[in-house]
């Protein structure tokens, strides 16, 4: 069996550290991948004048899967985000954001473990109609949701809990308001919960959902919604476990899955060896079971958990005061 080529893409800022940590990671949990490693961000645009040169995409289609860093997009230079060009360019329509609690981080709530299902691809991220008038005093933008998309979306989720014997779906929307749109993804969803009886379907407006995720997180499992909300409360999730920092995010499609630090590039950080590498580790955890190395998955899971609840080098956001490389090296020898 020929093994897996991984595309490596580093990033921006403190990406090149927080992901070398990551792999050195997997490969003492023996994980025999081969990486080919490509560039993009500002990174990309220094060496090749573009954000995602045309090699860095072939790298990512050829593959299939991708362990990536945070990337800088330059802001207001009309610059389109790199990371919605990709979602777009593979068809990557579920975005997956697991939050679970660690002991030892300095989060507000334990026994969370919430699993936000994201669409990825339409709703107001679609891009289209965005006008501005030509006298600056009106801006629209059109939000576009399909039967198809929002079929796509609750099928994944349906089939996720399924996988991962997780109880209840909660379908978050704002029907009562956007009628048409949300009323579309409500309605559909609905219909796919039907197909699943063995699962609990809940519906929740928008809203309220950020309310009981404040008040009462543990009554949620699994979480399906459009673009804009996902992106909102896959955030909020990612405040009950400890921050950005412990929230690692995939991007799914049909053959190609991208993996990634949900967390910007921290560029005031960069190269002072002071990140806590735990949102790619984690990461690469959702990436090893993707590609049903489960075994390998837990390995190191519970190597980072170890690391984080006897708080053995942990970096400053976990309250201790070592750095990237004295963290990994804590990671690594449990492994």
């Amino acid at each position: 069996m020929s093994k897996q080529t991984i595309t490596v893409i580093k990033g921006d800022g403190i990406g090149p550290s927080i992901v070398e940590a990551a792999i050195a990671v997997l490969e003492k949990a023996g994980c025999e991948f081969d990486y080919e490693y490509v560039d993009a961000g500002l990174t990309a645009l220094e060496k090749t004048g573009e954000l995602l040169p045309q090699a860095t995409l072939d790298a990512i289609a050829r593959n299939k899967i991708t362990l990536k860093g945070p990337l800088t997009t330059p802001v207001g230079e009309g610059f389109t985000s790199i990371n919605v060009t990709l979602r777009k360019k593979f068809n990557l329509y579920a975005n997956v954001r697991p939050v679970i609690s660690f002991k030892g981080t300095k989060a507000r709530y334990d026994n969370i473990d919430i699993i936000t299902i994201r669409e990825n691809t339409e709703g107001m991220y679609s891009g289209h109609g965005q006008v501005v008038s030509a006298d600056g005093l009106v801006a629209e933008a059109t939000s576009i949701v399909t039967k198809e998309g929002a079929r796509r979306i609750a099928e994944f989720a349906f089939e996720t809990a399924r996988r991962e014997k997780r109880k209840k779906v909660t379908i978050v929307h704002k029907a009562n308001i956007l009628k048409s749109t949300s009323g579309l993804f409500l309605k559909t969803a609905r219909e796919v919960a039907a197909n699943y009886p063995d699962i609990e379907a809940q519906e929740m407006i928008v809203d309220n959902t950020c309310m009981q995720l404040v008040m009462n997180p543990q009554q949620f499992d699994v979480i399906v919604t459009t673009n804009l909300f996902g992106d909102i409360l896959s955030d909020l999730c990612a405040g009950l476990v400890g921050g950005l920092g412990m929230a690692p995010g995939a991007n799914i499609g049909a053959d190609c899955a991208i993996f990634e630090a949900v967390h910007g590039s921290a560029p005031d950080i960069a190269g002072k060896n002071l990140a806590n590498p735990s949102s790619v580790i984690l990461a690469s955890i959702q990436m090893l079971e993707y590609l049903g190395m489960q075994d390998k998955a837990e390995k190191i899971r519970s190597a980072l958990a170890d690391v984080i609840a006897s708080g053995d080098r942990t970096t400053r956001d976990l309250g201790g005061s070592f750095g990237t490389t004295d963290f990994t090296a804590a990671v690594l020898e449990r492994l």
